[in-house]
């Protein structure tokens, strides 16, 4: 008999057969009572398991019912919130999520090559507090081959992508097997974000800077800029480049945090900074520090102390962004939006801070502010501890990146927009 027929049947088991059942067993009990308490101490063994009605089927569980796996992927190159919610969207879809990271060849053979290697792609999608596996070397369009793999071997149900077509340089839906399998499903794009636009927004970093390339860098600048089809009427600079069209809301505040505060013996580690174009070595780091202790708190500093540490234009991303990205962290507890530079002594009393810890590799004047040591009050209190970065990748490095890939990525945005997911 199928499962319907257990759900229609709910009554007989219910209102007939389970009363009877569990009345027997009740009169056996007290009989058994009745015979030890007559006989004294006589030991009487319990019911086995294997005699248990549950062990017949007997009693069928009426919200056991297998997980639901749901699989998405992308590019995730310059990962930002957008891509954050995007997954974290899928796994409200099913109770686990499978993503698949499409490699560095199909990257390069339909839009150009990445910023960040695979493995740099896949420490990122790991690092997401919604991500239970990750598939390395993801084809950038699901081939018959590749969607009977995701159902048969990693025992996929749905497969998922943004309501934003997702075109192959032939016009074709990459994902028009899925939808004809009767498998598909679909979520809301965030708006306001790209990668494209993200690009931009560092390019004019570069255009500011005294180099005799400047003419090359603000022609790829100008690509970037308008290198997808939506026109944006306001919100952009006169170079061209967008600016952050992000609107932050408490609701989505809530929908990335954890919603858990530290337990009363917790040991809470601090780690605060800019967090910008929040990358691997955000990700390795802040994972590093969360093992440290019970409880990883992150202070995010303001738009305006990076930019008058760093310089104009700087940060990349805004304090909202970057707080999205940050909260999205698996290793993340909790995050201080707009942290002061300096770690006062009733900074550490208010949160209870345990350790502060710092990497060893940042952008280059973070820790150059005039004779103001930031982190002098938890040194003297004996709790501040230096760490050594799991790697060398910073903002700045990026961007070089992009700019040592001009001639590629000039070739290729025209064509095939920058658009990750």
């Amino acid at each position: 008999m199928g499962s319907m027929g257990w759900e229609s049947n709910y009554w007989i088991w219910d209102t007939v057969f389970i009363p009877r059942v569990m009345g027997g067993l009740m009169v056996m009990a007290a009989l058994l009572g009745l015979s030890t308490g007559y006989f004294g101490a006589l030991p009487v063994p319990g019911l086995p398991a294997a005699l248990l009605p549950s062990s017949f089927g007997l009693f069928p569980r009426r919200n056991g019912r297998k997980k639901v796996r749901v699989y998405m992927d992308g590019c995730f190159d310059l990962m930002h919130y957008g891509h954050a919610n995007a997954l974290r969207q899928a796994r409200a879809l099913g109770d686990e999520l499978v993503v698949g990271v499409v490699s560095d060849e199909e990257i390069i053979a339909n839009k150009g090559p990445p910023v960040l290697s695979l493995e740099e792609r896949m420490v990122m999608v790991s690092g997401l507090k919604w991500v239970d596996e990750v598939i390395a070397d993801a084809p950038y369009a699901i081939n018959e081959n590749f969607m009977n793999k995701l159902f048969d071997e990693y025992n996929i149900d749905y497969i998922i992508h943004g309501d934003d077509p997702c075109l192959l340089p032939d016009g074709s839906d990459a994902y028009a097997l899925a939808k004809k399998a009767g498998r598909y499903k679909q979520i809301k794009r965030t708006e306001g974000v790209s990668s494209t636009d993200i690009v931009g927004r560092m390019l004019l970093c570069v255009r500011d800077r005294p180099n005799s390339d400047n003419h090359n860098h603000s022609n790829l600048q100008r690509q970037f800029s308008h290198g997808n089809s939506h026109n944006d009427d306001g919100g952009s600079s006169s170079s061209g480049t967008r600016v952050s069209h992000f609107l932050p809301t408490s609701r989505r505040i809530v929908q990335f945090s954890n919603g858990k505060g530290p337990g009363p013996d917790a040991r809470i580690v601090y780690i605060d900074g800019a967090f910008d174009l929040f990358h691997a070595g955000h990700v390795e780091i802040l994972k590093y520090a969360r093992n440290l202790g019970d409880f990883l708190l992150v202070g995010l500093h303001t738009d305006q102390i990076i930019s008058a540490h760093r310089g104009p234009h700087h940060p990349i991303m805004n304090l909202h962004e970057r707080s999205l990205s940050v909260l999205a962290c698996r290793y993340v507890d909790e995050v201080i939006i707009g942290a002061p530079w300096e770690v006062t002594k009733d900074m550490i009393t208010t949160f209870n801070i345990s350790l502060v810890v710092h990497g060893t590799v940042a952008e280059n004047n973070d820790l150059l502010n005039g004779d103001v040591d930031p982190y002098s009050a938890p040194k003297s209190m004996g709790i501040f501890k230096i760490i050594e970065s799991p790697r060398d990748i910073t903002t700045t490095s990026i961007m070089k990146r992009i700019v040592a890939n001009h001639e590629a990525f000039k070739k290729h945005v025209p064509v095939f927009p920058y658009y990750s997911t």
